[in-house]
């Protein structure tokens, strides 16, 4: 039996590190809720307390199983947005946000396998994929090179959403 934070580590390790700070995004990986995690994020898409990996205002992407997903061999996937109406420096309301990001989602979705936008404003989009035991590391990789291709529309929405400061 592998152990599944050691194939997400691995994971992580065989993302390319300059196109990650070219883009000005970091890797966490961890368990939460007896789930492992790989989680895509920017400082810019949080607000800074106490971290933008844990900070209750913030968006990422996540690839992530679960006992039941393990059982089945499924990774699963999301880009989550949570509580935008706080986040610093944007006049932004998450159901605008979600409706947004979704309507230039659209272009992409067809990418992604047996994906939804069929959920509350937090979860901007979420699916899962069937994988093979050996391809473990590999389909994490690949999920996240998927988003690297589409991290661009969070900060085309966020764009719209800047607070603009009146001018005397």
């Amino acid at each position: 039996m592998p152990r599944y934070i050691d194939i997400f580590q691995e994971a992580a390790s065989k993302i390319d590190k300059h196109l990650l700070a070219e883009k000005q995004l970091e890797i966490a990986i961890g368990v939460y809720q007896n789930s492992y995690y790989l989680k895509v994020f920017k400082n810019s898409w949080a607000n800074s307390t106490p971290n933008a990996l844990t900070a209750d205002t913030r968006i990422f992407f996540s690839v992530w199983a679960d006992e039941h997903s393990l059982k089945t061999s499924t990774f699963n996937y999301n880009i989550h947005a949570l509580k935008l109406r706080k986040l610093d420096g944007y006049s932004i309301t998450s159901r605008a946000f979600a409706a947004t990001f979704r309507k230039d989602f659209a272009e992409y979705a067809h990418e992604w396998e047996n994906v939804s936008v069929a959920f509350g404003p937090q979860t901007l989009m979420q699916g899962w994929v069937k994988i093979q035991q050996p391809d473990y590391q590999n389909e994490i990789v690949q999920l996240t090179y998927k988003f690297l291709k589409i991290e661009h529309l969070i900060d085309n929405n966020l764009n719209r959403y800047i607070q603009r400061k009146a001018t005397p």
